[in-house]
């Protein structure tokens, strides 16, 4: 009786210790007060601060753009590898290349940050590009991590797949460009999009990495709101977070309706 206990009671209070303090967050960004630790009256206010913060929306702008950017390189150079690892088995450098794919998937951050800064210090001082450090240097230290995950996504995704498709393919006279677009690519896609939306998050959320190579105007959002939570958590960070939560929130959901949306139809061919 106790073991049947047990798990519930564990479970709820995982959950807890999860979602409490995302809870706390999102009802404090309603706190009419600058304390977010006294309820003072329900507002919008901090919302109306946080559009009106140039800095914040500057940071919000920029750390998009170089998300958006930094994934799509990423998944190019990312599935090349996962083809080139799958596809050709045998070749000369094949141990060097999946090793230095794996190797910013165990590397800590701070490692990656200060080589990538050591490069590009090295670079500028003997080619003279790139110039300085800024929204390009982040762009391309993010892409470098973010493409280690994408290759590993779309590797699982690429061993799974069947030979004999591409092969039926090839035997109907199609040529490897025509089979890889017509076969291969739509039946890894959903790998597509998961390596994308996961280096579009991992580049959205860095701090440590985009602290060592970015340059003075080129602060990220995690860069500015850590810069603001240094001196005490401000209101219009938590109504910056329930943006995003919100965001969040819908995605999973829309996901979530799509695939029992599409359940039926699969059952019933």
């Amino acid at each position: 009786m106790r073991r049947g206990w047990f798990l519930p009671i564990a479970a709820a209070l995982g959950f807890v210790f999860l979602y409490a303090p995302i809870i706390s967050l999102v009802v404090f960004s309603f706190n009419e007060s600058r304390l977010v630790t006294v309820w003072s009256g329900f507002s919008f206010k901090w919302y109306g601060e946080l559009f009106r913060d140039p800095q914040m929306l500057g940071a919000a702008w920029l750390s998009l753009q170089i998300a958006a950017v930094s994934a799509t390189i990423a998944l190019f150079l990312g599935t090349l590898c996962a083809v080139a690892l799958v596809r050709f088995r045998r070749f000369r450098g094949r141990t060097v290349l999946a090793g230095t794919v794996s190797a910013p998937l165990v590397m800590p951050d701070v490692i990656t940050g200060l080589a990538l800064l050591l490069l590009f210090v090295a670079m500028e001082g003997t080619l003279g590009w790139p110039a300085g450090r800024g929204m390009l240097t982040i762009i391309i230290a993010h892409s470098v991590f973010c493409m280690a995950y994408v290759t590993v996504v779309v590797q699982s995704r690429l061993s799974d797949l069947e030979l004999s498709l591409e092969e039926a393919a090839m035997d109907l006279g199609a040529t490897p460009v025509r089979v890889f677009f017509d076969i291969t690519l739509p039946i890894i896609a959903p790998a597509l999009v998961s390596g994308w939306l996961l280096g579009f998050t991992l580049s959205l959320d860095d701090l440590v990495i985009a602290s060592f190579v970015s340059g003075p105007g080129s602060s990220t959002l995690p860069m500015v709101i850590f810069s603001k939570v240094r001196l005490g958590v401000s209101p219009d960070v938590n109504a910056l977070a329930t943006i995003i939560i919100g965001i969040v929130a819908l995605g999973v959901l829309g996901a979530t309706l799509f695939q029992l949306r599409s359940r039926p139809h699969a059952s019933s061919r």
